[in-house]
């Protein structure tokens, strides 16, 4: 059985950071590519960054040089670090490794 846990969001004043986690589970984690995407209220999900099994990663365009990913295959654990935070980063933020399982998301508002 598939589970995806994401944690970590929160409220965040413009230039501020969060670091998002994902407790993943039934999907033999280490040997899988991971991504982080993101959707905003009335817009699709949208993909932020990549990560696959031997940790090469790739970003979207619009959070290159602001956010990390990364992953821990002992924790089955991938996560975001988020930097340089602005209001248009404000979104629900999933994991996942097929784009067919998904977790509840975490809540990303980032507002002063």
């Amino acid at each position: 059985q598939v589970q995806l846990v994401e944690s970590g969001g929160g409220l965040v004043q413009p230039g501020g950071s969060l670091r998002l986690s994902c407790a993943a589970s039934g999907i033999g984690f280490s040997i899988r590519t991971m991504h982080w995407f993101r959707q905003a209220p009335g817009k699709q999900r949208e993909l932020v960054a990549t990560i696959t099994s031997n940790s090469m990663t790739n970003y979207a365009d619009s959070v290159k040089g602001r956010f990390t990913i990364s992953r821990d295959n002992a924790k089955n654990t991938v996560y975001l670090q988020m930097s340089s935070l602005k209001p248009e980063d404000t979104a629900v933020y999933y994991c996942t490794a097929d784009a067919v399982n998904w977790g509840q998301g975490t809540q990303v508002t980032v507002s002063s």
